[in-house]
């Protein structure tokens, strides 16, 4: 093999191997793509997924986004595939104008972990604008005394596409007497200079009218044209004269309009009008540099006209055409290069990357709260820029990359104390007098469950009047939590607890959300008068945190039950027939009403009275005890039939009542007198059954209250419910009195009623009063010992026989 080749060969694979690492390096730090202009919307440029080596599954969770620096969004990221595609078509001329390259700048900004990707997108040209001529005709006044070889600017076409597809050429008509030389400027425009080649003679040709044809470099190329219009002049052989072919002039931005840049002055030669100089702004001039300042034309003056920014533009190039006024115009030109210094005339910004808010109390030290970048437009020393968060937070800035912050915790965080944070961002420039701006974000923190649901009482006490419809609201037992979000959410239930084997869910039910109280029954005082039970509310946390409350249930009666008379008995209907002798003293007990009331004690209260009777002047009715006496001895003129009709109430709201209707027969008796019978005592043995029972029941009740006693303290936070169970057994006896009654029964279903009485009789009464077990019915009977009246019933007491079914 030649060794001069081998030599060659190893140097390319030398270089080859600089260069490749030469772009790993950059590519490293900055992604480069190319792609041509007017593309079409949703056209793919790449996939950035690939090129950056990310993962496509994390790019949504990870809040991948795309930001374009100082241009408009013409692209954007498919999160789901990690292409970057084109959202609106680019135009390379409106975004660069007349720039030979075109960049769009990119970041691509990642989160969790953060990670910025810098992407730079070169915009290729199409030759897609034609050259044109900023007039349909360029008008040339040359006198005829121009020699030959003379020059003439012409008015340059302009083509916003750069490159191979800018202006390259121009072409001129055939003429006999012009032709052109096309030249190139120093920003690399063309431009063409109209060249007289043969002496003009205005006498026999005063007009030429030329074609002017500029062509770019594209393929296909494209052209545009103007006309020519040349005036042939008489002589003035003297041109306008500046002092100087160029000069360069500096000027602060952001000067005041009508500040004056420089003082033109030109000189004619020539004398009278031909030495009369005007100044104006050659064709090459561009429009902008011509709406910036402004040019006196008689004084050659040039001001400001439009603001100057030094980051917009930084020169202005202008070419100006010093003609005199002879009758064949002569001008002279000079070009101008205005350069604008830069003054701290820009406030610093402050870009928001990222930002987690709300975060939590218990957050650790040195996690990333926010990204900050910070950016100033102007140059040097004002565009070098601090960034700063005010003194006392629990949060400090530390420096990532270029003009890039992290703002860390630096201190434990409790929400307790402090519940949010407003974070100011304040950038400062290094200008003199420096500029600087802000912006607040507001930080949130996240609560931790530390805190128990807590009742406004610590023991409710609930009324409801018996009756009561079902689902009926009883009351709102609502607790509070301090704490913030799903850790203040509160459920309510009922505690579990059964009475008598039946659950409290089956009584009463709890709204969960607002703690809204129902009862799911009717209750009836007569059986069931109070409840006990708990409430527990618990919250939404993590775990979740509870407290509970005792609520007190109170069944309150009502008057739902009206008097039952019990005596005297009524075998058939409500009408009793008793007979009684017409000596009856006067004082002397005829018959004792007795109705009995289920009620409470206030609303089970009767009072007797008189609602129809026949003689009221004969009889009396006690309204408490129901016993009717005469007042009066029996006259031969008084009537032997007698009609009562009593009433018994109870003490309600409203009241409720009962009725019996007695009818008397007074009959002619040889007896004692019934008066005398009255004071006689009841004789009874202490010894009887009754007695022995009473003694069991009472026995029974204490053994009973033993046991409850016991139970409670075991239980200790348990309140014992109310004894169903009647009260302890008594009895009590009345005087008694020679009388006759029929049979008489009563049959109660009331669980709570316990009470027994035995029908009166005018020989004696007998009260007995005994508990019987919950759900039996009692049958309750008054049998006479004699149906006549004897005076050796003196000493007879009444049977009482009580059945238990």
């Amino acid at each position: 093999m030649d060794p001069a080749l081998t030599k060659k060969s190893l140097e390319r694979s030398v270089l080859l191997v600089i260069l490749f690492a030469v772009f790993c390096e950059i590519s490293s730090s900055v992604t480069h793509y190319s792609i041509p202009e007017e593309m079409k919307e949703g056209s793919v440029v790449a996939n950035l997924a690939t090129d950056l080596g990310l993962d496509v599954k994390t790019l949504t969770k990870r809040k991948m986004r795309l930001d374009i620096i100082t241009n408009k969004k013409y692209l954007d990221v498919n999160k789901e595939t990690g292409e970057l595609y084109i959202v609106e078509k680019i135009d390379r001329e409106h975004i660069c104008y007349t720039k030979s390259s075109c960049y769009l700048k990119l970041e691509i900004t990642l989160e969790n972990p953060l990670r910025i990707f810098n992407i730079e997108l070169e915009v290729l040209d199409m030759n897609d604008n034609a050259p044109q001529f900023r007039r349909d005709a360029i008008h040339l006044d040359i006198s005829e005394a121009t020699p030959k070889g003379e020059r003439f600017s012409l008015s340059n076409a302009v083509d916003q596409d750069v490159g191979t597809n800018s202006l390259k050429t121009y072409h001129l008509s055939e003429s006999e007497y012009f032709n052109i030389e096309v030249q190139t400027g120093r920003d690399g425009s063309k431009f063409a200079d109209l060249i007289l080649k043969k002496t003009l003679d205005r006498e026999r040709q005063a007009l030429h009218n030329l074609i002017l044809t500029a062509v770019d470099g594209g393929t296909p190329a494209r052209s545009g044209t103007v006309s020519i219009v040349v005036h042939v002049l008489d002589t003035n052989d003297n041109a306008p004269a500046f002092d100087k072919a160029a000069y360069n002039v500096h000027v602060m931005e952001n000067s005041p309009i009508g500040s004056v840049i420089i003082h033109l002055n030109a000189t004619d030669l020539d004398e009278g009008s031909n030495s009369d100089i005007s100044y104006s702004y050659s064709l090459y001039t561009s429009e902008k540099t011509q709406e910036t300042f402004n040019l006196n034309p008689t004084t050659g003056e040039i001001t400001v006209k439009g603001m100057l920014n030094y980051e917009d533009f930084r020169i202005y190039d202008m070419e100006v055409i010093a003609t005199d006024k002879g009758a064949n115009s002569l001008s002279g030109q000079c070009t101008i290069k205005i350069l604008v210094d830069d003054m701290n005339d820009n406030h610093p910004e402050i870009s928001i990357k990222s930002f987690q808010s709300p975060v939590s109390e218990n957050i650790e030290l040195n996690t990333v709260i926010a990204v900050v970048s910070v950016s100033d437009k102007d140059s040097g020393d004002n565009g070098q820029v601090d960034l700063h968060i005010p003194e006392n937070m629990p949060f400090k800035l530390r420096e990532s990359s270029d003009n890039y912050y992290e703002l860390v915790v630096s201190e434990p965080l409790d929400r307790e104390k402090v519940p949010e944070y407003e974070i100011t961002f304040t950038v400062t420039d290094r200008g003199s007098p420096p500029l600087s701006d802000n912006e607040t974000m507001t930080l949130e923190l996240l609560d931790v469950n530390d805190n128990v649901p807590q009742f406004s009482q610590s023991f409710y006490t609930i009324r409801v009047m018996e009756n009561n419809a079902p689902s009926s609201l009883l009351s709102s037992l609502t607790a509070f939590d301090p704490d913030l979000h799903e850790n203040q959410y509160l459920v309510y239930f009922i505690i579990e607890k059964e009475i008598a084997n039946t659950s409290m869910s089956m009584l009463f039910s709890i709204n969960p959300e607002n703690g809204n109280l129902y009862a799911l029954k009717t209750f009836d005082y007569e059986i069931e008068k109070e409840f006990l039970f708990h409430i527990e509310a618990r919250d939404s946390g993590s775990p979740p945190l509870s407290s509970n409350v005792t609520v007190h249930i109170i069944v309150v009666d009502q008057n739902d039950n009206a008097p039952v008379i019990v005596s005297p008995w009524r075998a058939h209907g409500s009408v009793v027939e008793e007979k009684i002798p017409r000596s009856t003293d006067k004082g002397s007990l005829v018959a004792k009403v007795i109705a009995l009331d289920t009620d409470s004690v206030h609303n089970s209260r009767i009072t007797y009275q008189f609602l129809q009777v026949t003689d009221a002047s004969l009889f009396s009715l006690d309204q408490y005890n129901g016993e009717i006496r005469t007042m009066r001895m029996f006259s031969y003129k008084d009537s032997r039939h007698h009609r009562l009709v009593v009433v018994a109430k109870d003490n309600g709201e409203p009241a409720l009542s009962a009725t019996v209707t007695i009818k008397l027969l007074t009959v002619e008796t040889d007896v004692k007198a019934y008066s005398d019978m009255t004071e006689m005592p009841l004789e009874y043995d202490i010894f009887s059954d009754i007695n022995l029972y009473l003694v069991i029941g009472l026995a029974s009740v204490s053994f009973l209250l033993l046991i409850t006693i016991l139970v409670t303290i075991v239980l200790k936070c348990q309140k014992p419910k109310p004894s169903k169970s009647a009260p302890p057994s008594r009895n009590s006896v009345i005087s008694e009195r020679n009388s006759t009654i029929a049979d008489s029964t009563l049959v109660s279903n009331d669980a709570y009623w316990y009470s027994l009485f035995l029908a009166e009789t005018r020989k004696g009464k007998l009260v007995v009063r005994q508990p019987v077990p919950k759900g039996s019915r009692y049958i309750v009977s008054s049998i006479p010992r004699g149906t006549g009246l004897s005076e050796t019933s003196d000493s007879a007491a009444s049977t009482l026989q009580v059945g238990i079914s």
